[in-house]
């Protein structure tokens, strides 16, 4: 019987693998020259520019767009191989990831000609950055209830009010695709009524406020609105359609490698660690983790290749997301029960730094991109459970 969950296995790439190792011996270089060190969770808290920008000049970014908005025309295969190396490496990403991996596509699919050509290569060339414009403070994964407003103007503009809670790196970024509601909503239908916007985060109104995470970093952010006045024109797709914009989104959000590659540098430095000692406990932990770790890439690759088919995978993608996110947080758990290293941030040791990064990064692991429990709720009624 089919399934929603039954997916077609990604096909093998040797241009992928070409691709893998090119990255591989860039960064390679990289590290050897000192400019990025490693580090947990980079793809939301590792922001250099200049990192994105070679990137760029290497073609890594906007891969599978068309050329003629400064992408290479490249497979999801070949992206997918590149984004996994990066993330394996602890690489600095976090400026052009969400532009990357979600906005690009959502102005491909449903941006006017003037926005794809303006915006899209300048993503491309890892000069512009995204942020999404979703969660709000008293809604968080239930997007339905949001109270972001926007409504037309007599010069045909949109003035935009409300606040949008958790939006990573805003402060860096350029602009957001932004969730609002642009007419009530319909007792009898509550996802009637959104739209998308195309936000200038320069806009006069805009105000950027840092929230810090628990070693006093900073890269979540709430972001309000007060009277924030967007063209007309930048409205993307049609009004009233958000909701179906943004389940189409979420699907390039919940599903890759990050969703479980948070933690890998900690795990790489665990596997170091435990093969050097041969400690029967530690390579158990290994082995159980490993076997977790090829089973998520396995589905998280044919999510990668439906996508390459045009398809909409979501509720695989929401799959990919509670038990990836659920992973990173085990990777934490199963590697402190078995070695005896102290987490911290200033450790000569590389094992308890990393420990140490990942344990205060871990709050957000199952919270971002849609709570564990709401992503259970889309998978069991896309199973017909609910």
């Amino acid at each position: 019987m089919s399934s929603p969950l039954t997916l077609a296995p990604a096909p093998p790439s040797q241009a992928a693998e070409e691709v893998r190792t090119q990255v591989r011996e860039f960064l390679a270089e990289e590290l050897a020259a000192g400019t990025f060190t490693t580090h947990v969770d980079t793809w939301l808290s590792g922001v250099d520019p200049e990192f994105s920008r070679k990137l760029g000049r290497r073609g890594w970014l906007g891969m599978t767009w068309p050329k003629q908005y400064g992408g290479h025309e490249r497979s999801a295969m070949e992206r997918y191989a590149v984004t996994e190396e990066l993330l394996a490496a602890g690489a600095p990403v976090a400026a052009h990831w969400i532009a990357d991996r979600q906005s690009g596509p959502n102005l491909l699919r449903y941006g006017t000609e003037e926005q794809r050509q303006e915006i899209l290569p300048r993503i491309a060339a890892g000069e512009c950055y995204f942020v999404i414009g979703m969660s709000e403070p008293d809604s968080g994964s239930d997007l339905a209830s949001i109270r972001t407003r926007a409504a037309r103007n007599g010069d045909g503009d949109w003035v935009v009010n409300g606040a949008k809670v958790w939006t990573s790196n805003a402060h860096f970024s350029h602009y957001g695709i932004v969730l609002v509601r642009t007419s009530p909503a319909d007792p009898a239908n509550r996802h009637a009524g959104l739209s998308q916007l195309l936000v200038d985060l320069s806009l006069p109104g805009i105000t950027i406020n840092p929230i810090r995470i628990l070693d006093g970093g900073h890269h979540f952010n709430e972001v309000v609105f007060e009277d924030v006045v967007v063209p007309g024109d930048m409205l993307l797709g049609e009004e009233g359609a958000g909701w179906h914009q943004v389940t189409a989104e979420l699907a390039f959000e919940r599903s890759g490698p990050e969703r479980f590659l948070s933690t890998y540098p900690l795990l790489a430095e665990f596997a170091r660690r435990a093969c050097d000692t041969g400690d029967a406990a530690q390579l158990g932990a290994l082995g159980r983790l490993s076997a977790r770790l090829l089973a998520l890439r396995q589905l998280s690759l044919r999510i990668a290749a439906a996508l390459d088919r045009g398809e909409l995978p979501d509720i695989p993608a929401a799959l990919v997301k509670d038990v990836g996110t659920t992973f990173e947080a085990d990777v934490v758990d199963e590697i402190r029960r078995v070695v005896e290293v102290t987490p911290s941030l200033d450790s000569p040791d590389p094992l308890g730094r990393a420990l140490a990064e990942a344990q205060l990064h871990a709050p957000g692991y199952t919270l971002r991109g849609g709570t564990n429990e709401i992503l259970r709720g889309i998978v069991a009624r896309g199973l017909g459970l609910r």
